[in-house]
């Protein structure tokens, strides 16, 4: 089984290789979450121009703030940002001497030492060979983590939709910074105004955060940092909407927005090299190199899909916000199911440091219809169907069907694109019929726009959760979603002039059956060290919020917004509910109260973020849920030591219950079992796991540890434990276009391999990243050396160019060779290899 996820695309990777294709694969399987793959759009194509994050050895300001015991003077912490720059000064000036001159496009100082530039084949093989640089990434893309149903049309002045939930009473948030990194903000909306301080703009650094219009097309403006910002600190909005923690301030840092993409246009995302950057400015927004005035929160509304490594610069940043006081909070990521083992969450939210936040289904009703569609006389779809939009109940449609093709991509949605819409006479191409938009167009704009000319319903290629376009109130056509084998059978009766008609009636607002499960959507899975992800969940679907932009008559535009970052957007809100009423949490402390109080025992993946409950803590864990590690055989004993920490003003007498797993009568128990624990100290206890039997392979046991408080609340402590494959085969169909050639730097010959592996059943893919895939050279049984490594690699199709040159860039003699390609998988798998041979002619 294969997936399409995004991995490396990057030009040149060493002197003798060259890289010259990115990952490949088939697309996904239809699953419950395929409807929300429509939704999302065809994700860019992003230019990352070859670049790469290079972390050095040397320390950062975080590094010596941990060291220090987490507190420092602002002179320090100044001097200590000082030094980082000289020695990543000293590292390029070495760099630059042995032929590797570098201008970095951002260094990183504060929450790790490095710095992301494009880089050539020479240099990076120079930079890989430097003693002080720790590791080199590749540059990803990162996109908003947003389902974004929200058009004018769909709310009506913002008093539909879902709304917060989630609150401490006497406290909103006053005085906590929450730095959101997301597109631009519309920093004049009238919801959120009073809580924006003055924004920063990685993409320009002249910019002030600004929610940017489509260079190309106006009209289309960044969304999805104006509705996370309503969310977190919208105030005195319709009929009362307000966003969690309305006292807070916001500071908007733009990370992502219109880019130009590898297709020649422009799309909105972000890369991981801009991600990283708007983390150093959300702990130093001053930049005066001391972190004192850190954001409390760092809320990531975008994310790097599939990447759950736990050493990605992103996740080594994480570690270092925490360090200097600001926590990070990011989704979990929208594609869908996975595990039970290494699932589908993306970067940075399989960080440990981060607080990594699931959707869930909070709507008590959700829309239907009776629903028939013909193809001639063949039934496709008949009987209720969920709607993506909620219609007026009076109302029923009757329509032929017209399908737009693939090349209405580039224009529907894309603003101005309406008058495609037309012939040259005037008349709708589509008016009074039901519209099926290509795949991956089913934007809001390209919804608002086939209804403004004149379509009756909107038919959407690919399973539609109900709701998912619509809110609370009506919509002004039905929605609706169909299975990929009917889309297709409905263009195929068009093509051979078979008439397609579709009958909506019976439009009625019911009992959602998915109220207070996973969002169909949310990822999950364990992250790539196998601890348990995301650690709470939050409300994630219809969420009302602000919008940017203003209607035609001159009102602020409102909407809803579904997705983890919507949760995750929730989630930080009530961060910074706890972080004003328990000043004396630091951010370690705010992620372990959130995950120890999260309501569990329902139908969501992880429990429920209660902030009130959070509040009233007395006992946190390091680390709040715990991968206890990998079983590869069975009667395996692990071992993992936990801090348990009193932030109470009493001394707490606890009583630990050893843990169970019903499902491989597993038994988990922990020394000391019982403690009394002083106000401000800790205790370190062992916890010790017995598997007596594991479940087939790849898979994963889990439970939650009990801390029973005398006179208190319960601490509950999630654990994992992962089962991976012991010895996959991570290396396949790796060939040589030639096995004999002469070097050469224009013509080389191109080794292509297929890296990882994805595992499981299409309604559940099991990922197997690597953490390093190299490539060796040998002649004989002699190792010449490595002539690339790679680090995070996801699993994919990856080809490279031989050029017949050594690791130091020299032409190779005439001869035999042969080429190792090593895969090391995370986790603690066998490592797998593939030997290629080949000769220089």
């Amino acid at each position: 089984m294969r997936l399409r996820l995004e991995a490396v695309a990057a030009a040149a990777v060493a002197v003798a290789l060259l890289l010259v294709a990115g990952a490949g694969g088939a697309d996904p399987p239809a699953t419950a979450a395929a409807g929300w793959e429509s939704l999302l759009g065809d994700r860019p194509t992003a230019q990352l121009g070859n670049r790469w994050v290079v972390v050095l050895a040397k320390p950062s300001l975080a590094s010596h703030v941990l060291a220090a015991g987490g507190h420092a003077t602002e002179e320090r912490e100044r001097g200590w940002t000082a030094k980082a720059r000289r020695d990543q000064r000293d590292v390029l000036a070495r760099l630059a001497f042995r032929g590797a001159p570098i201008e970095p496009e951002h260094s990183f100082v504060r929450v790790l030492n490095g710095f992301a530039a494009p880089l050539d084949a020479r240099a990076l093989a120079i930079v890989q060979r430097d003693p002080d640089v720790k590791g080199v990434y590749p540059v990803r893309t990162a996109v908003p983590a947003a389902v974004d149903p929200s058009t004018a049309d769909d709310l009506a002045g913002g008093t539909e939709g879902r709304r917060p939930n989630l609150g401490i009473p006497g406290f909103d948030g006053a005085g906590v910074t929450v730095a959101l990194l997301d597109t631009g903000v519309d920093l004049v909306h009238p919801f959120i105004r009073s809580a924006l301080l003055r924004g920063l703009d990685v993409l320009d650094p002249f910019g002030d955060a600004s929610a940017r219009q489509n260079p190309t097309v106006p009209g289309r403006p960044e969304r999805h940092g104006t509705e996370m910002a309503g969310l977190v600190a919208g105030e005195d909005g319709p009929a009362g909407l307000q966003g969690v923690a309305p006292g807070a301030a916001v500071l908007p840092i733009r990370v992502a927005g219109w880019q130009p993409d590898a297709a020649g246009g422009v799309s909105v995302y972000g890369r991981t090299d801009q991600v990283l950057a708007g983390m150093e400015l959300a702990v130093d927004p001053n930049q005066d190199g001391d972190a004192h005035d850190a954001a409390r929160i760092t809320l990531i509304g975008v994310v790097e899909p599939f990447a759950a490594f736990p050493d990605s610069p992103l996740s080594r940043a994480s570690s270092g916000a925490a360090a200097l006081d600001s926590l990070v909070v990011a989704p979990s990521g929208n594609d869908g199911p996975a595990g039970p083992a290494y699932g589908s969450i993306g970067g940075p939210g399989g960080a440990a440091a981060a607080l990594t936040v699931g959707a869930v289904d909070t709507r008590r009703r959700s829309p239907t219809g009776h629903v028939l569609l013909l193809a001639g006389l063949r039934v496709l779809v008949s009987g209720v169907q969920p709607l993506g939009g909620v219609v007026d109940p009076k109302l029923s449609v009757n329509a032929p069907v017209v399908a737009l093709t693939r090349a209405t991509q580039a224009i529907v949605g894309a603003g101005g694109g309406i008058k495609r819409l037309f012939d040259t006479s005037g008349f709708s191409r589509v008016g009074g019929s039901a519209v099926l938009l290509p795949r991956g167009t089913s934007s809001p704009e390209a919804v608002r726009e086939v209804v403004a000319a004149g379509a009756r319903a909107v038919l959407v290629d690919g399973p539609l959760p109900a709701g998912s376009l619509g809110t609370d109130g009506p919509a002004d056509v039905p929605i609706l979603g169909l299975a990929s084998a009917d889309a297709n059978a409905v263009r195929a009766s068009l093509r051979l002039s078979v008439p397609v008609m579709l009958a909506v009636g019976a439009t009625a607002f019911d009992q959602n059956s998915d109220l207070g499960s996973t969002a169909p959507f949310s990822s999950e899975g364990l992250s790539f060290d196998g601890g348990p992800k995301p650690e709470v969940s939050a409300a994630g679907v219809g969420l009302a919020t602000s919008d940017p932009g203003r209607d035609e008559d001159g009102a602020a535009r409102y909407g809803t917004l579904s997705g983890s970052s919507a949760s995750a957007a929730l989630t930080a809100g009530a961060a910074a509910l706890l972080a004003q009423a328990r000043p004396d949490l630091d951010a370690g402390g705010l992620k372990q109260a959130l995950v120890a109080s999260a309501r569990r025992g329902g139908r969501a993946i992880a429990g429920t973020v209660d902030p009130s409950a959070a509040a009233s803590s007395e006992l946190v864990s390091t680390p709040p849920a715990v991968p206890l590690g990998f079983a590869l055989k069975a009667d395996t004993t692990l071992r993992r030591t936990i801090t348990l920490r009193n932030v109470s003003r009493r001394t707490l007498n606890i009583v630990i219950e050893p843990g169970r797993s019903d499902a491989a009568d597993i038994t988990v128990d922990t020394d000391p079992p019982a403690a009394h624990i002083r106000p401000g100290s800790s205790l370190k206890v062992l916890v010790a796991a017995v598997v007596p039997l594991l479940p087939r392979p790849p898979s994963a046991l889990d439970g939650v540890l009990r801390v029973k408080i005398r006179g208190g609340a319960t601490l509950q402590i999630p654990w994992t434990i992962a089962v991976p494959l012991p010895k996959p085969d991570l290396i396949s169909k790796a060939r040589l276009s030639s096995g004999s050639f002469k070097p050469s730097d224009v013509e080389p010959a191109v080794l292509t391999i297929v890296a990882g592996r994805v595992d499981g059943t299409a309604e559940r893919p099991q990922l197997l990243p690597l953490r390093l895939l190299a490539i060796d050279l040998y002649r004989g049984k002699r190792e010449i050396g490595r002539l690339v490594q790679i680090r995070d690699v996801l699993p994919g199709r990856y080809a490279f160019g031989i050029t017949g040159r050594g690791p130091r860039g020299g032409r190779l003699p005439r001869g035999d060779y042969t080429l190792r390609v090593l895969a090391v998988p995370v986790g603690r798998s066998a490592v797998d290899q593939q030997l290629v041979p080949f000769t220089v002619k």
